[in-house]
This record gives C-alpha cells, structure tokens and sequence, in this order.
C-alpha cells in the first residue's frame, strides 16, 4: 500500500433530503485526508431531482439547482464534473448518501427496483468494478451498486431496513444486516458498504462506520 492512493468522491448534492448527506460527505472526506489520501470529488451536471426546503421539509416547488453547483458547496469547490473522470486516475471510490443518491444519481425514491441509474454513475461504478478497484457505498447508496452490479450478487448493507433491504435482494444482490459502526465487505466484487443515517441515531455513531469503511476502501485501494 503506498501512501499516494487516489480515491473518488461521489457527491449528490448537498442537503440530506434533495442532496448528499452532509455529515456522511465530511465524514468520508476528512478520514481520507487524515489517512493522506489524495482526493477527487465529482458529481454528475444535471439537474436535481427537485428542491427541499429543510428548515420545513417541503418541496420548493419554484425552485431548481444543480447537482454539481450545490456538491460544490461540500467540496469547497474543488469539484470535478463526473463524466471527466477515468477509472484510470483512481484507485478506489466511495459514495456518500442522502436522497440525492436515491433521486439524483439513479430514480429509486421515484421509482424502487424499476429505478434507471445516471448513465456517468453507471459507467464508473461498473468500470471500477472490471478494473477490480474497491468501491464504498454510504447510508442508501448501496441501492446503486445493487442496480448496476445485480448480475454479480453484490453483497450490500442498508442496516436493517426491510424493504430496501428485499429491494437489494430483487435486484440480484444479498442483504446483510449490519450495525451502525460495522461494515459489510464483499470480497469478490470489491464492494464495502455502511449504514450511516439509515440507522443513525447521530454523528458520532455514523462516524464509527465511515471510518471503518474508509479504512477498508484504504487498505483494499
């Protein structure tokens, strides 16, 4: 393991009912600056899904912002549109949750197992996963790895959480429950997943798990 690994960041937004979980993104962040990890954060240029206000919880039904613009609030603008990005520069990936990564990355929270995936986050998810580099799914990410790679049963973690937790299992991949500061390894397919907010209850437990998880994605990169 040398100590000038590039691992990627795929940002949602920002805001954990329309965007990237924040706490999940800082998280992920700062364990692999402690670690010395060189960085890239990313996120697709569309659209989002639509806009929460989270101070009400209601949908801003006037309002539109963009996935890349608001991830770069996360990312303190240091951001890289995703569809610029090549499997070639990295040398692991993690996926933060929040919404954004089941409204904006792919349509799950629309559209459950018959969800389409944005086609940059398909094509990296699926070329990390032929180059066999590591990749680490957040909080409701894991749903992602499960869309794109069911045909190689992808083991996964969403926590406990039944229904998501049979939609994994419909979509090819194997649900294994976890705690909140445990993580789930799938050997074969280089796959490491943590519950985060899908268990919570707050920061310092969610905490556990990303560190654990980016350890992993470390070690393995």
């Amino acid at each position: 393991m040398s100590h000038h690994q590039t691992i990627g960041v795929v940002l949602a937004g920002c805001g954990v009912q329309d965007g990237s979980e924040i706490h999940e993104a800082v998280l992920t962040l700062l364990a692999l600056d402690r670690a010395g990890m060189k960085i890239v954060i990313m996120a697709p240029d569309v659209q989002q899904r639509h806009v929460i206000n989270h101070f009400t919880g209601e949908q801003m039904t006037t309002e539109s912002r963009n996935v890349l613009r608001e991830a770069a609030r996360i990312a303190r603008g240091t951001i890289r549109n995703l569809n610029m990005v090549t499997v070639a520069e990295l040398d692991g990936l993690i996926f933060p949750g929040g919404y954004g990564a089941a409204k904006n990355l792919c349509d799950y929270a629309l559209k459950g197992v018959n969800c389409t995936v944005n086609p940059d986050v398909a094509r990296i998810i699926k070329a990390m996963h032929s180059a066999q580099k590591v990749q680490g799914f957040i909080c409701i990410a894991p749903i992602i790895a499960a869309k794109v790679l069911g045909e190689f049963k992808p083991e996964l973690t969403i926590g406990n959480e039944p229904d998501t937790a049979a939609d994994i299992e419909k979509l090819g991949g194997k649900h294994i429950p976890c705690k909140v500061d445990e993580i789930t390894e799938d050997k074969i397919n280089k796959l490491v997943s943590t519950p985060a907010y899908m268990l919570g209850p707050s920061i310092a437990h969610v905490a556990k798990g990303i560190d654990k998880l980016v350890a992993k994605v470390i070690e393995l990169a």
